[in-house]
């Protein structure tokens, strides 16, 4: 049998696999089956075959052949990155937003002057990629400097990406070279006050991630089966976020995962809110918990909660020990509707802005800073729990509460609409965009779908 292309999510805890046919005038998923990721076995094309393996069968083929195969991964742990800039609120602050937009999991950040105990941080952290940032362009640069000569005396061997004062570039670069690390240089990511450049940033961290995750040896057998390159997941999500803002104006992402709960949101805010922003922020932001997960990290979630859960479920240590992402009763369920309100409501609330008050010379201001949810009309979920859950309408609606609960929050109004990735597909539509976004805007079309 031979179809158009098949895509495979090389999740923390499940690899999925979509097969897709029409591409360009009718596209449509054909077939989807998963498997356990099997990074613990150091191989995820284990995991890979076996799912491809469910889907002959339930095509029932013994061969499969496709024209395009491709990838996108958060096995592992995702893409590990480290970002050091000058002041937090500003280069920092902007370095960050390029790093999570890209798909990565934030490790370690700092502000001003490395330390030699920032360096072993570092070190001891061993990330996939550095973000060295710092200065408006031809404004301060002795800062990034300093940073890059401390680097340039570690052991880290972590591709190093200079987005900052353009005219420390030449030497942030040859300083670095010369110690024998790889740098590639990009666009300042704050190149002057109150303005964010943080694309050709996100650009570049996906371009380095798709090179070095061959290096990994749990993914170098992955790089040789597919086409173009591996991006990050979270960047996928991304991607169709923005796709999806195209369609429907105002929009939020959530995806609640094994390991993480990832938040993307594409909106400018309101007029009345951008009137009171003292900081700038993307259209297009994205946080990850990595603290947040069902399945991952269901221990670390159900510590936050102890005394809820322990209300609600008689042994809760047990079903603990037996939570996996294929809930073998209705109690396991329940406690993974439990988590999932949590892991919803507390990413939320830490993507998203507020309203505070400060005092001046003048008075009593009212003031905003962070991400203004307010003009978002459509949330959507993605992920196990968000799509395939009969209580995903559940965990989703409670974003009408959190506004109630926390007024001066900016987050959406009343008026909101609940929508989902019933095909459980908006990662593989994010890298077919790249290719061919017509048939990626159908996909959505079909795919997304409301409450009744």
């Amino acid at each position: 049998m031979k179809v158009d292309l098949i895509t495979a999510e090389i999740g923390s805890t499940t690899t999925v696999v979509s097969v897709f046919d029409g591409i360009g005038d009718s596209p449509k998923l054909i077939a989807q089956d998963e498997h356990y990721t099997t990074v613990d076995l150091g191989d995820v094309t284990i995991g890979l075959e076996k799912a491809i393996e469910k889907i002959k069968t339930k095509l029932k083929t013994k061969n499969l052949h496709w024209e395009k195969f491709y990838a996108t991964s958060s096995a592992a742990g995702g893409l590990k990155m480290t970002v050091h800039g000058l002041v937090y609120d500003m280069t920092v602050r902007a370095a960050r937003e390029a790093a999570l937009g890209a798909g990565a999991v934030l490790k370690f950040v700092t502000a001003g002057k490395m330390t030699e105990d920032d360096i072993k941080k570092v070190e001891e952290i061993a990330p996939n990629i550095i973000i060295l940032a710092g200065g408006v362009d031809y404004g301060e640069s002795e800062t990034v400097i300093h940073n890059a000569k401390m680097l340039s005396k570690s052991s880290v061997n972590s591709p190093i990406v200079f987005a900052g004062n353009k005219i420390a570039a030449e030497k942030v670069k040859k300083i670095l070279e010369e110690a024998g690390k790889e740098v590639i240089i990009t666009e300042n990511v704050y190149p002057k006050v109150d303005f964010l450049n943080i694309e050709p940033a996100r650009r570049v961290i996906q371009d380095v991630f798709a090179k070095h995750i061959v290096k990994g040896p749990k993914m170098e057998k992955l790089s040789g089966m597919v086409d173009g390159k591996i991006i990050p997941t979270p960047a996928a999500v991304m991607i169709t976020t923005e796709l999806l803002s195209e369609i429907y104006g105002d929009v939020m992402t959530v995806d609640i995962g094994g390991a993480t709960t990832d938040v993307d949101s594409v909106t400018d805010g309101s007029p009345e809110i951008q009137k009171i922003l003292i900081s700038p922020e993307p259209r297009s932001k994205r946080t990850v918990e990595g603290d947040l997960g069902v399945f991952v990290n269901a221990r670390t979630v159900a510590s936050y909660m102890k005394e809820e859960l322990k209300s609600k479920f008689n042994d809760l240590e047990m079903l603990l020990e037996k939570i996996t992402p294929y809930p073998k009763n209705e109690e396991i369920e329940k406690l993974i509707l439990e988590l999932a309100r949590y892991c919803f409501t507390t990413a939320v609330l830490r993507h998203v802005g507020a309203r505070r008050y400060i005092y001046g010379p003048t008075g009593r201001m009212d003031v905003a800073e962070g991400k203004d949810l307010t003009a978002v009309k459509y949330i959507f979920g993605t992920g196990g729990m968000l799509s395939r859950s009969k209580h995903n309408f559940e965990v989703l609606s409670q974003i009408k509460n959190l506004a109630k609960r926390f007024p001066d929050k900016l987050l959406p109004r009343s008026d909101i609409e609940f929508m989902y990735d019933s095909m459980y597909i908006f990662a593989p539509i994010g890298v077919i965009s790249l290719v061919d976004k017509e048939s990626a805007i159908r996909l959505l079309n079909i795919d997304v779908k409301g409450f009744n």
